[in-house]
Formats: C-alpha cells, sequence, structure tokens
C-alpha cells in the first residue's frame, strides 16, 4: 500500500510537471505568436469563403458591399502580412503580388499575377460583372495560400530573432510600399492598412519585456504611429516626410535596440539591406557585397584599386582604344552625357542610352533588360560586345599577364602559389570590386532622414511627400534606393513597360523591345529596369534611349500617363496611362526633390 502510494505521488508529481512545462511552452512567445498567426490565416481564410465568397457568386452582387468586405480583407490580411512576407515570401506571389507578371530568377519561370491586388482592379473604381469569373479564381487562390500557411505555421518553428527580423522588416514595407499606396493604388487605404499592420507588430512585440523601459519606448512609439495613421488618412495630403523621421526611423531604431538589450542570439544570413540596420538610411546600411557571386568575390581594397586601373584600361578593347570609362566619364556621374554612344569604330549609335553605375551594386540584375546579375557578368559582357569594345576576356588577361605591373598586381590581390597567367574571372571581379565601390547613399535626402533637418527645404521635402503620394512614383522607384530594386528584402529589380516614344515628339513606341529579347513573353515587350533617380540631375539625357533631355520633360511625361498618354498604342503597358494632374509647382518641387538625391 505504501508503495503504491508513493508511486501515485511520483506520477502525480510527473503529470504534474508535465502540465506546467506545457503551460510555460504555450507562454512562451515563440508559441503564442505562432498560435496567433495560425488564428489569424484561420480568421482569413473563413471570411473568404463564409462571406467575400458567398457575396461574389450570388446572381446579382452588390458593388458597394462587394468593396467593403475586399477591404476587410486586405484589413485581415494585414494583420499576419509581417510573417508571411518573411516565412513564406513565394506564397505572397499569390495573396498580394503586384498586378503584372513577374519572372523567376535563375529558372526565367513566368508567373502570372493573383491575389489581393488583381482583385482590387475588378471591383474598383466599379465593379466589373464581366470578370465574376476570373474574381471567384482568385478567392480559391488566396484559399490555397492560406492552406499553405496554415500548413507552414503548424510545423515550423518560429525564433526570437526570427521575430526582430520579420517585424522590423514589416515596418521597413510599411515606409517604402504602405504609405506609398504601392498594394492598394485604387483604393488609397494605405493609412489604414498601415495602422492596421503596425497595430499587429505590435501585439507581436508586446510578448519581450513589456516591463522593460526599452519595450515601454517601443510600445509608446508604435502606438504613437498607429494614431498618427489613424488621424491623417488623407493620402495625398500625407506627410510621408514627418512620419518617417518621427515615427518609423524611431520604430525601427528601438526593435533594433531592445533585441540587443534582450541579447537574442541572430543567425546571420547573405542579404542586401543588413540585418542590424537601425534605419533605411544609416550610413552601412546597405551590403555592396550582397550580389557578388561569391564570398571570396567581395571587394578589398587591393580589388579596388586593381580594378580602377583596369576601368581605364583601353586594352580591354579589341582595338585598344576603348576602356570602360570612355563611355562611364566619373566627371558625369559615370556617364556620357549622350543620348546614344557611337558603336566602337563606328558611327553608328549603339541601341542604349549609357546608364550611371553610381550605386549599381545595389541591384541584384543588371543592364537595362536585366540580362545578368552580377556585376562581374556585366563587365565580360561589355567587353566582349562587338559594337560597344569587341575585345575577349581571355585575350586581354593574356596581354594583361606580360605587363609587369598587372602581374604583380595580381599575385598580390589574387594569391596563387602556383600562378602562371591572370585568370579572366579575375579581371572581371575586378572590375566588380570597383563598381561596388561606386555607392554612395550620402545626398542631402539621406542627411535629412538622418535627422539633420536643414539639409533639405521645403520645396524638397514638398517634392518628396509628392514622389511617394501623389506622383506615386515611389510605387516604382523605391526608397531609399530610388531604383526598381524591390524593398524591403532587396532581392528583385523590377521593369516596367512605360510606353517610352522613339522621339520626344513620335507618337509611336520605340522600336527597342528591351526585355522581350532575353524573356520572350508578350507582357515584357518594351519592358525596362526602372533605373535609379539618384543624381537624376546629372545623368540626362533619360530612358533606355535618351529621348528626353530635361527632366522637366520626364515629368511631363508621366504626368501625361506615359505612353498611352501621348497617344500611343501600347497594349501591356503597366505605368497607370492615367493623368497624374500635377500642377506646374507639383512638378518643380518633384525635381527639387531629386536634386536632393545627389551624391555628395
Amino acid at each position: 500500500m505504501k508503495k503504491a502510494f508513493c508511486i501515485l505521488i511520483i506520477l502525480t508529481s510527473i503529470a504534474g510537471y508535465t502540465l506546467f512545462s506545457c503551460g510555460a511552452e504555450k507562454l512562451t512567445p515563440e508559441k503564442a505568436i505562432a498560435q496567433t498567426l495560425l488564428s489569424q490565416v484561420s480568421d482569413f481564410s473563413v471570411f473568404l469563403k463564409d462571406k467575400f465568397q458567398v457575396v461574389a457568386e450570388s446572381g446579382s452582387p452588390d458593388e458597394k458591399q462587394l468593396q467593403q468586405l475586399f477591404l476587410q480583407a486586405r484589413l485581415k490580411y494585414k494583420k499576419f502580412e509581417w510573417a508571411a512576407e518573411y516565412f513564406d515570401a513565394a506564397t505572397v506571389r499569390v495573396m498580394n503580388g503586384a498586378p503584372v507578371p513577374e519572372i523567376e530568377l535563375g529558372s526565367g519561370k513566368v508567373f502570372e499575377p493573383a491575389g489581393l491586388q488583381v482583385i482590387e482592379g475588378f471591383l474598383f473604381p466599379k465593379y466589373d460583372a464581366s470578370k465574376k469569373k476570373e474574381l471567384m479564381q482568385q478567392l480559391k487562390i488566396l484559399q490555397a495560400g492560406c492552406k499553405k500557411y496554415k500548413t507552414y505555421f503548424s510545423n515550423i518553428d518560429v525564433f526570437d530573432w526570427q521575430v526582430f527580423d520579420a517585424t522590423k522588416l514589416e515596418v521597413f514595407r510599411i515606409l517604402t510600399l504602405g504609405i506609398a499606396g504601392f498594394d492598394d493604388p485604387l483604393t488609397q487605404k494605405s493609412m489604414a492598412e498601415s495602422a492596421e499592420s503596425l497595430e499587429n507588430v505590435k501585439s507581436v512585440l508586446v510578448y519581450y519585456g513589456s516591463e522593460d523601459q526599452e519595450s515601454k519606448n517601443l510600445m509608446l512609439q508604435l502606438s504613437g504611429a498607429v494614431n498618427y495613421l489613424k488621424s491623417n488618412t488623407n493620402f495625398n495630403a500625407f506627410n510621408r516626410a514627418q512620419f518617417i523621421t518621427q515615427y518609423g526611423n524611431p520604430i525601427t531604431r528601438s526593435i533594433t535596440r531592445l533585441e540587443q538589450h534582450l541579447k537574442i542570439h541572430i543567425i546571420r544570413y547573405n542579404r542586401l539591406l543588413r540585418q542590424d540596420a537601425e534605419t533605411l538610411f544609416d550610413p552601412d546600411a546597405f551590403d555592396v557585397n550582397a550580389y557578388a557571386p561569391d564570398a571570396s568575390s567581395s571587394s578589398t581594397r587591393e580589388k579596388v584599386e586593381l580594378g580602377k586601373m583596369l576601368f581605364s584600361d583601353a586594352e580591354l578593347s579589341g582595338t585598344g582604344t576603348r576602356s570602360c570609362q570612355s563611355c562611364h566619364q566619373p566627371e558625369k556621374a559615370f556617364t556620357d552625357g549622350l543620348d546614344k554612344n557611337n558603336a566602337l569604330g563606328s558611327k553608328q549609335q549603339l541601341k542604349r542610352n549609357t546608364p550611371t553605375l553610381l550605386n549599381a551594386a545595389l541591384q541584384p540584375s543588371q543592364f537595362y533588360d536585366l540580362r545578368v546579375n552580377t556585376l562581374e557578368d556585366q563587365a565580360g559582357n561589355v567587353v566582349g560586345s562587338k559594337e560597344e569594345m569587341h575585345g575577349s576576356m581571355t585575350v586581354a588577361a593574356k596581354r594583361l599577364w606580360q605587363n609587369k605591373t598587372y602581374r604583380q598586381l595580381f599575385t598580390t590581390t589574387y594569391p596563387n602559389k602556383n600562378r602562371t597567367s591572370i585568370d579572366t574571372l579575375e579581371v572581371m571581379n575586378a572590375i566588380g570590386s570597383y563598381v561596388r565601390s561606386l555607392t554612395a547613399l550620402n545626398s542631402r535626402f539621406d542627411a535629412y532622414m538622418r535627422g539633420n533637418k536643414a539639409a533639405m527645404n521645403q520645396e524638397e521635402i514638398n517634392g518628396f511627400n509628392l514622389f511617394m503620394g501623389k506622383a506615386k512614383c515611389g510605387t516604382c522607384h523605391y526608397m531609399p534606393l530610388f531604383n526598381g530594386t524591390f524593398p524591403p528584402r532587396f532581392v528583385k529589380t523590377e521593369s516596367e513597360v512605360i510606353g517610352v516614344p522613339r522621339s520626344a515628339l513620335a507618337k509611336v513606341i520605340d522600336d527597342d523591345l528591351g526585355r522581350f529579347n532575353t524573356v520572350q513573353t508578350p507582357s515584357f515587350s518594351h519592358a525596362f529596369k526602372v533605373s535609379t533617380v539618384r543624381n537624376a540631375s546629372r545623368t540626362a539625357p533619360y530612358m533606355h534611349n535618351g529621348v528626353f533631355t530635361t527632366l522637366e520633360q520626364v515629368m511631363d511625361f508621366y504626368n501625361k500617363g506615359g505612353g498611352i498618354g501621348l497617344g500611343i498604342k501600347i497594349d501591356n503597358q503597366t505605368l497607370p496611362p492615367d493623368k497624374l494632374n500635377l500642377t506646374a509647382k507639383e512638378s518643380r518641387d518633384i525635381i527639387s526633390f531629386m536634386k536632393s538625391l545627389d551624391s555628395r
């Protein structure tokens, strides 16, 4: 009897310990957050099926009701967007991707647009009843996406460092895309949706030391940001400069510092935006080596110096008369000031305008048609081009080996005990390393965003707010790089079809097919990389064909709605053809802002 009683006591103790352990496990931030995510995804899925879909498939659905259900659905999605984007970005493509085809790097596979942004086009500004079948199909796609997320969050552990990384990226997403109206261009409910996202960021981070002063400060900042968004809902009038400097930057700074304060162990991984960047505008926020071919290709001082010599050496060309610097001239912001340069040894123009190399390292694809992924491949491609340099990297490497100075420099820069020649990859890497050194995010705009309020005047600030708002420039030229590299992960560079004319006065599109030449799908016909507007005041003329000579002409082109606005027939223009209705002063302010982006 005594033995049985002891066993009972032991079993009771084990059961109690197990229950206590399970209870404690459920209360850890990671487990609680994972459960919340499952609940939010389920809520979104049920809403789509039992409410949205029911109304949509009825005989004659009410337009206002459908529109209201859509807005509710977007708010429900925003609750878990921070985790969806971070843990399964591939599924986001069919949940809330841009309403244009997307190509996958490497495989070249083209994905048709799907998700909430596609549905928005069916319902706003008016419900298109002819799209009912497509609407139902999109709702089914969303349901399938929900199943993937539920499976994911049911089987994958969520770690503390991932929570901090993901929530900070979500704030960056709000600052770069959310308040710019990227994913709700027709409804323009950006502030309400951004407030919903921040509310849920707050509900996640409150698990981490809510009584700690660092955490209290963060909670206050998040609450202030949400209140600001809810109190300033007018899309065109929203003061983005104020919101970013007074709320956005302090929040991401506090998230970083709370993580450090809690001594959370971070798993590092390669990416352009450094994990420890406190804001998007930190001087060293971006890693120029992120898109190097491999770790051994990262820049060093020796590589940069060697690359600079090679960059200006005409021996790389087949005729010994043209160097990289012949077209990318440092005094002209690494352009040449021409609409198009001439082919080597000819008076015939090249096919395209010479783009700047400043900040070229901050994009995962190169050339106007995005045909290569590294600066090394870009160098090899240009040297080997019959029209540009008509050279050969293999021949050039042999020539360089015969030069005592280069032979010594390559031996020192790329140590190799058994060296008997110069490898072509070393030549390409040295040039690529030099181009990586041309990264400069040190404009007056950057200084302003880092706290120097005197760095920009009121016209420039107004221009920034217009650029990110009414003018919609920021939905293609993404802050803070102001090129087409998509934030906040910055792993893809986008192309657009804007309908660039053959000449400034022509009513005909330029005959260059752009990206279609490398990816032969109709949607990429006349598509070109979204170039940076940093240093734009120094890099005229503009567009892939150099058709516009002034920023005023560029602004007029966009203000009219691109090629379609000029009267050009284009079936696949991705730039909205609607007029922006910018006043002359608003256009001037935007140009003033762009000038504040010049490197110093």
